[in-house]
């Protein structure tokens, strides 16, 4: 479909579709999504945001409550809560969407609920036992509901809580996992994660070849990689360092895996958006003549570095699969 819209849209460009007429083209090759489709999609969209929205009322409704509700009121609330979902998910199983919503919500209220055990019995815990017990508490519905939403869910409590318990751990793990090397243990828990799912979807696991999870991943990867280059960039006077060798290697896996084997332009899109960020920064770095004159130069590098990529991306498009 995406091979057939790019043939249109060249058609139209080298003027063989007449003035007015290409949204026609379009509908005759049959790729513009129809109402049935934009249907579907906006039934998905508000499900999964009004299940998200539930949970968080039941979060705010008992924080707002707070005083009035009593210690049993607001236990009764949350648990009853979870209880009642963990209910509409027997009744109306996994398979269908509105059961794996709501399992995701009754995921959301199992934090609020240890929050709400933490805060009222001020156990001590740190913040970072909380995420931890709640990653570990959800990580069987996890298995068990087998869609992207709760897996990219469970992987970011996941890494909630490692980040917290850097920021309170001290002696040699503090000194061991600190700044730069955060982010190290982040982007290889993003990239494993990454790689792990790729495998899992070429070996025929139908759920996870959903490729939005799959590109959240790799944003969030793609992100922690240009921070660490950035601050390489900037900590050390000369030279590459081991942060822009990482960068460099994650570019070029991006490269190699959704250029040449996948092929996944959302991917190759965040790859170029981090080239032409780490650029720029390079320049804004290196350049010490006007203030003036160094920032037009950065611009108009950036606005060639961003329609050069966007041209690659294009040529990429059209050759069909991403």
């Amino acid at each position: 479909m995406s091979r057939r819209r790019d043939q249109v849209l060249d058609w139209d460009e080298q003027g063989r579709i007449a003035p007015g007429r290409l949204r026609a083209a379009l509908d005759a090759c049959g790729v513009l999504p129809a109402s049935a489709d934009w249907r579907n999609f906006l039934d998905q969209l508000l499900l999964w945001i009004g299940a998200a929205f539930l949970a968080a009322a039941v979060i705010f409704f008992v924080a707002h409550n707070w005083t009035a509700l009593g210690r049993v009121g607001k236990f009764a609330i949350v648990e009853g809560a979870v209880v009642v979902g963990l209910g509409f998910v027997w009744k109306l199983g996994l398979e269908r969407a509105a059961g794996r919503a709501t399992l995701f919500a009754t995921s959301l209220l199992v934090g609020a609920l240890f929050a709400l055990i933490g805060q009222t019995y001020q156990t001590g815990a740190d913040t970072f036992e909380l995420f931890a017990i709640w990653a570990v508490a959800i990580l069987p519905w996890v298995l068990l509901g087998r869609f992207a939403a709760l897996w990219l869910l469970w992987l970011a409590i996941v890494q909630v809580a490692l980040a917290m318990w850097f920021q309170v751990s001290g002696g040699w793990f503090g000194l061991m996992f600190a700044d730069e090397r955060q982010l190290w243990l982040h982007l290889a828990i993003d990239v494993a994660a990454l790689a792990v799912w790729e495998w899992g979807a070429a070996k025929g696991i139908a759920w996870l070849r959903e490729r939005w999870a799959v590109r959240v991943i790799a944003l969030a990867g793609a992100g922690l990689a240009t921070a660490l280059a950035l601050s390489d960039l900037f900590d050390r006077e000369r030279g590459f360092g081991l942060g822009q060798l990482g960068w460099l290697a994650c570019v070029a896996g991006a490269y190699f895996v959704y250029r040449r084997r996948i092929r996944d332009l959302f991917v190759l899109a965040a790859m170029v958006l981090s080239v032409v960020v780490f650029v720029a920064c390079f320049l804004s770095k290196l350049l010490t003549f006007a203030a003036a004159g160094a920032l037009l130069l950065i611009g108009m590098v950036v606005i060639g570095l961003s329609a050069l990529g966007g041209w690659w991306l294009r040529r990429v498009a059209q050759e069909g699969g991403a």
